[in-house]
């Protein structure tokens, strides 16, 4: 079962998940109405190592902005910064148009954070936003 429930219809709550292979999502935090802070999961056999992401979220109401911060993430640089947008896959946009995995997006930043990771060290954070096409959809991200 899903960690949350939507309540109604009118519940726009995103409900997240990665209990699946190579999910890493360890928490989603709604800080906002349509925007979630998230904690990824470290890499098996590192010390810490927080660089990729895969979940996914349903619940979608199409149209509407969502924004996503993956708050614990380890380099000081990515190709966020030069352009790189995050990679989805909707159901339904597999079921009615035969369309995979997409480069989809915007508002896209990488930065460095104030939560430190050790001593010297501290985590940095992709934000992003994405507006699904679909209400009720299955997006993997």
């Amino acid at each position: 079962p899903a960690w949350y429930t939507p309540t109604s219809e009118a519940d726009t709550t995103l409900v997240f998940e990665s209990r699946f292979e190579s999910g890493n999502l360890r928490r989603a935090i709604q800080v906002f109405p349509f925007e979630y802070d998230l904690i990824l999961r470290p890499d098996i056999n590192t010390r810490g190592h927080t660089q990729w992401f895969y979940f996914a979220v349903s619940n979608t109401r199409k149209g509407i902005k969502y924004k996503f911060n993956i708050i614990n993430l380890v380099k000081d640089d990515s190709l966020y910064c030069e352009g790189m947008l995050p990679l989805t896959h909707s159901a339904k946009e597999m079921a009615s148009k035969g369309v995979g995995w997409c480069r989809s997006g915007d508002k896209v930043a990488y930065y460095g954070n104030n939560i430190r990771r050790n001593r010297s060290k501290r985590y940095s954070t992709l934000t992003f936003t994405l507006t699904f096409d679909h209400d009720y959809d299955l997006v993997h991200v």
